[in-house]
């Protein structure tokens, strides 16, 4: 009742400030008056999914029973760092650190459409890693990952991230995701995986 209330809110707004511009901008122009009025009534459904995500995150504090094995391994859960506990406060959904005793991983269970599910490059970019690599590839049980190569200094990781929704389709680019989502062609919650392992770099002057 809540989501329906807001979004006639929305398109009340919508036609509030739409018809009458369009109006006075073709004032003697019947014909240009209902064109000028569909384009921005068009518009303004373009921008309608965004809409969504300025309501507020109110299911955040739901608890998430998170997976307590992946991939055939255990998983040992890690504190989230006060900057990633800052996120989580505002995330539409929960956000879970794991070790597999090989991999971190996060999980990050999402609730609605939002822009705050970002690529997980972008967020390595952020913290000063060169991206290289990009590419799609597919695991053992045949899923679908993108997959890169951070480096900063010394340090190398292979990352991979994938998004799934409650009926198994999958994504591996977050912005097809979140058209998806918003558009109602996907049902959530939705899990986003990021899975990332160090590798190994040869030292200098040694073979192998």
């Amino acid at each position: 009742m809540r989501i329906a209330t807001e979004r006639a809110g929305f398109w009340r707004r919508v036609l509030e400030h739409t018809l009458p511009v369009a109006l006075s901008l073709s004032k003697g122009h019947a014909g240009g008056a209902a064109r000028l009025a569909m384009l921005l009534v068009l518009g303004a459904c373009a921008l309608a999914p965004l809409a969504r995500e300025a309501a507020p995150a109110a299911d955040t504090a739901r608890s998430v029973e998170w997976p307590q094995v992946f991939d055939g391994r255990r998983l040992r859960p890690l504190a989230l760092s006060a900057v990633e506990q800052r996120f989580a406060a505002a995330f539409p959904g929960a956000i879970g650190r794991f070790s597999d005793g090989e991999r971190l991983l996060v999980l990050r269970e999402v609730r609605r459409p939002t822009r705050m599910l970002h690529p997980a490059a972008d967020c390595y970019r952020g913290l000063g890693y060169a991206i290289a690599g990009a590419r799609l590839e597919r695991d053992g049980q045949q899923r679908l990952w993108r997959c890169f190569e951070a480096r900063r200094g010394d340090k190398r990781l292979r990352v991979c991230e994938r998004i799934e929704d409650s009926q198994g389709l999958a994504w591996t680019d977050t912005s097809a995701w979140f058209w998806d989502s918003a558009l109602g062609r996907s049902a959530g919650p939705w899990q986003a995986v990021t899975t990332v392992a160090e590798v190994d770099v040869p030292v200098a002057g040694i073979q192998e």
